[in-house]
């Protein structure tokens, strides 16, 4: 915890002042009385103020949360049940932002928004003319990219994620794009890790508001109109043997199997984005596959990027802080 945070008191609040205008990052669903939930990696929510103080209102039973003002982390929230305050800010114009760090394949957490601390007043939220989408499984959620082993229990994992850290954020946040982040950890295309959930895939996860609930659909962007959707899946469709019983006779019939679904994810993600490039990625195992559906689609808007050797020191061999930097190194020049 930041030695700042001695001089800066922060304390629940019995109540809170007038709430302030949010900018959100990522899918949210709204409640009744004005709650935002959320469950899908790398959500943030973004309010500007005038004055020496701010409250934070958000709750979650499994998640860890970094809170910034000015751009600089003021405090780690593990599984925060209430509203926080930050004073002592020196008086003027300031930013807060709450970002997710962690996965939450259910529960997720609610943000019952931002509030004056103290005398001041709001101020219009942070807007950003360009947004990007990031669609993926573990690589793009950043799991156990911190971590200093390779060898994870699973409660070390969920510690160790930072999705804010991920590659698809870091490369967003330089450029100065808003982000969404629609990963899914052990999600592939048209096979799970290990044939693990069979049916149930990232292309049928991809339009749930929230990871869990199948019943609630997005059925329109809205405003969200990315320049650039990047994909990342093919992982967990090859990274395991093929087991009895299973929808493929045999790994010609998966990869090809593979190719089609892909192809129609991704006709599916250019209809509904018309204006979007699209970045299709492609790892050691699956990259030639990656780029035959490009070449199937047959269109200026798509691209693909291959990604090499990496030291993978994160848990169970995954991206390291270090990957996740070379990858956002390699994807940034094709956003701008």
């Amino acid at each position: 915890m930041p030695a700042l945070l001695t001089a800066l008191l922060l304390a629940a609040v019995p109540q809170p002042h007038a709430a302030l205008p949010v900018h959100v990052g990522g899918r949210v669903v709204a409640e009744p009385g004005g709650a935002l939930r959320f469950g899908w990696p790398a959500v943030y929510f973004e309010a500007r103020f005038w004055g020496t103080g701010v409250t934070v209102d958000v709750a979650s039973d499994t998640d860890f949360y970094r809170l910034l003002v000015d751009g600089r982390e003021r405090m780690l929230l593990k599984q925060p049940h209430g509203a926080i305050t930050i004073s002592g800010l020196p008086a003027g114009e300031h930013v807060v932002r709450l970002e997710k760090l962690t996965e939450s394949q259910s529960g997720g957490g609610r943000f019952r928004g931002f509030f004056l601390a103290g005398r001041g007043r709001a101020l219009s939220p942070p807007r950003r003319k360009d947004q990007v989408e990031f669609i993926g499984d573990s690589y793009t959620v950043g799991y156990g990219n911190t971590s200093p082993k390779r060898s994870c229990t699973g409660s070390e994992v969920h510690d160790t994620t930072d999705s804010q850290q991920a590659f698809g954020p870091l490369a967003a946040k330089r450029l100065g794009y808003d982000y969404r982040v629609l990963a899914y950890s052990g999600f592939g295309i048209v096979r799970n890790y290990d044939g693990h959930r069979p049916g149930e895939t990232m292309p049928l996860l991809y339009r749930r508001l929230l990871p869990d609930d199948a019943a609630q659909v997005e059925t329109s962007p809205g405003a969200w109109r990315p320049r650039a959707i990047v994909v990342n899946l093919g992982t967990n469709d090859f990274s395991t043997p093929l087991h009895a019983g299973e929808a493929w006779a045999n790994a010609g019939a998966l990869h090809a199997a593979y190719r089609a679904e892909y192809d129609r994810f991704a006709r599916r993600l250019m209809a509904a984005q018309p204006q979007a490039k699209l970045v299709l990625m492609g790892g050691p195992t699956f990259a030639e596959d990656v780029e035959a559906v490009a070449k199937r689609l047959g269109s200026t808007r798509v691209t693909t990027v291959r990604f090499g050797t990496m030291e993978l020191s994160g848990c169970d061999w995954h991206p390291s802080l270090k990957d996740d930097e070379a990858l956002a190194a390699l994807i940034e020049p094709l956003l701008r």
